[in-house]
């Protein structure tokens, strides 16, 4: 009877956890919607924006641009973007073998190497690397940030890009491809660069008021600062994918630790009859 009531202590205790890897799940499968939505509606701006000043492009000389400089590279500046918590599958993980990979070959070169971390997990990780100087650390940072959020990191990068202390600027983090797809990944922040978009707009006949100088001037920044926007929407809605994930793989796996321990829990106590009934047995046959 020991062995039983052991068994069924490890149930109590598995049928427990199972109940908050189930709540945890629904509470990420909620969030996760509302995360995807956010991203999916902003990708349409950003490639908006991307189709403009691709545009722009074909009508001037951008390369006269501070923030189209292009020099040679000594120092790099990277935004890290990763959760406060875990229980999140591979995500941080993933961003941390990404980061490492995209900047080892340059601390190896002698590029000397600065980090803004976006998350409690890459700042902790960050803060042990040698030949990386954290500049900037960011915690518990809201999920559905405005420009005034953004606003901090971005004086940062501008400052130091223009001031020539940073020669370039990227930011990694999760590309949030479908809902059981994510993808780690380097994006360069500055200097500015041109994407071609397969789906452009028609925008040959475009007049751009008070003069596509003008618009340069006023979009490049706004260009930055929506791409970064973009890959915090897409880190938050690959965060909750992976957790709601992760957690019911953590359900399912509960549930079938359940039914292996009611099994064994079943047979010890059949095990438990047998053996009562073959003692009553024997002590009635010694007593006949």
């Amino acid at each position: 009877m020991a062995n039983t009531q052991a068994i069924k202590r490890r149930i109590r205790s598995v049928k427990s956890t199972k109940q908050i890897t189930k709540a945890m799940e629904l509470v990420a499968a909620s969030k996760m919607r509302r995360a995807q939505e956010s991203t999916l509606r902003s990708r349409i701006y950003r490639n908006s924006a991307d189709e403009i000043l691709t545009r722009i492009a074909e009508m001037i000389d951008v390369s006269t641009h501070p923030l189209f400089a292009a020099r040679t590279l000594k120092n790099k500046l990277v935004i890290v973007i990763s959760s406060d918590r875990g229980l999140a599958g591979a995500y941080n993980s993933n961003i941390m073998k990404q980061f490492v990979g995209s900047t080892k070959a340059d601390v190896a070169a002698g590029v000397g190497v600065e980090v803004i971390a976006i998350g409690r997990q890459i700042a902790r990780f960050v803060s042990k690397l040698e030949g990386v100087n954290v500049v900037g650390a960011y915690e518990n940072f809201t999920e559905r940030p405005t420009a005034n959020d953004l606003q901090p990191i971005l004086k940062v990068v501008f400052d130091r890009f223009q001031s020539g202390e940073v020669d370039l600027v990227e930011v990694v983090y999760t590309d949030f491809v479908s809902s059981i797809t994510q993808e780690a990944k380097t994006e360069p922040l500055l200097p500015a660069v041109l994407v071609s978009t397969k789906d452009r707009h028609d925008l040959e006949e475009s007049v751009f008021e008070p003069s596509p100088q003008a618009v340069l001037e006023n979009l490049t920044p706004k260009l930055v600062e929506v791409k970064l926007y973009q890959a915090l929407l897409e880190s938050f809605a690959s965060e909750h994918s992976m957790r709601m994930l992760a957690m019911k793989s953590a359900s399912d796996n509960a549930g079938d630790i359940i039914d292996d321990l009611t099994l064994e829990f079943n047979s010890a106590r059949q095990a438990a009859i047998t053996q009562e009934l073959a003692e009553i047995t024997g002590g009635a046959e010694a007593i006949a």
